[in-house]
């Protein structure tokens, strides 16, 4: 297979013969459709993963699970060959603490959560006058109205919360690290003060209990990553 291979390689520019974690995207490497629960008894895979653990190459294995789509790895999660995933997690989606983050939990699997920030929405920053610079991925997750729906939303958490916009975003950071599933968070950051005050949100701990209840009502189902 071609990640055996390529493993094999080494690692280029890099002092290290094995890589602590190797984390695979469904469908840029394992080229199957994780919405089919059959794949997950193929033996291509298993053997590729067997093997580069056994020949020293990686410690521990984790996928990224596809958007919006936390259910799909519950019978990857229950072969036992994986030890972490990488998942979209945020106020507005919330759906992984349903049914993946016990089930990680029961086998002791690591869970990255990614997009605390739902792709810039929950900074408070984005509304109907927000541009982005040409090309910018967020002027298609944002088109439409859809800067609108994230002004009225955000409006509804200031609301609930007793908060202005400028505390939202550590409170979205707070909301990930408040499930005790969750051992980290993965933010994008496009400035040096953006990373100075999210690197200082973990010492805050999480939500409190009210704030928890709060934010859980605010849960919203979309999907943006769609054209539609």
């Amino acid at each position: 297979m071609d990640a055996v291979e390529r493993a094999k390689a080494g690692h280029p520019g890099a002092p290290m013969g094995m890589a602590d974690i190797a984390q695979v995207l469904w469908g840029d490497f394992l080229k199957y459709n994780p919405g089919h629960p059959e794949w997950v008894d193929r033996d291509e895979w298993r053997r590729a993963f067997e093997d580069l653990r056994k020949a020293g190459k990686v410690r521990f294995f984790g996928v990224s699970i596809n958007d919006h789509q936390p259910d799909s790895a519950l019978d990857l999660i229950r072969t036992g060959l994986i030890d972490t995933v990488q998942v979209i997690y945020n106020i507005y989606d919330q759906t992984a603490a349903q049914h993946l983050f016990p089930l990680c939990s029961e086998h002791n699997i690591g869970v990255i959560v990614r997009v605390p920030f739902d792709e810039g929405a929950l900074t408070g920053r984005i509304n109907e006058d927000t541009v982005f610079p040409a090309g910018d991925f967020r002027e298609s997750y944002f088109a439409g109205d859809r800067k609108r729906q994230v002004r009225e939303h955000n409006e509804a958490l200031y609301r609930d919360l007793g908060i202005d916009e400028q505390a939202l975003p550590s409170i979205a950071l707070r909301f990930c690290l408040s499930d005790p599933a969750v051992s980290t968070v993965i933010p994008g950051m496009r400035s040096l003060s953006s990373v100075d005050v999210n690197t200082s949100v973990p010492g805050q701990g999480p939500l409190p209990p009210h704030a928890l209840e709060v934010v859980k009502r605010h849960a919203w189902t979309k999907n943006f990553y769609s054209a539609d």
